[in-house]
């Protein structure tokens, strides 16, 4: 079995980044150890703000909704619009697949 090497601490994400283009990472983890189905519960998405244009009676109308679930109106446009793309995605992959 080979001797691992330590991991350096990095600076920033590039200079870890431009570290991890230039040495061969078997040098400093045991593969036979790696975790097959790894869990985050903490981990947070990027998210990215993007302005969309609705009627006054859709964002009232969802307004209404969000106020009935008691969640922020935004926070149930997201959940609107994740919902749909995922059952856009299943029916896509049925067709296509």
């Amino acid at each position: 079995m080979k001797k691992l090497k330590l991991i350096p601490r990095f600076k920033n994400e590039n200079a870890e980044a431009e570290f991890w283009a230039t040495h061969d990472s078997t040098d400093y983890f045991d593969i036979d150890k790696a975790v097959i189905n790894p869990s985050f519960p903490n981990l947070k998405l990027s998210t990215r703000t993007i302005t969309i244009r609705v009627s006054e009676s859709l964002l009232n109308a969802l307004k209404r909704i969000a106020n009935k679930k008691d969640v922020p109106y935004q926070s149930l446009v997201k959940i609107f619009l994740d919902e749909k793309v995922r059952e856009e995605d299943v029916y896509s992959r049925s067709i296509n697949g």
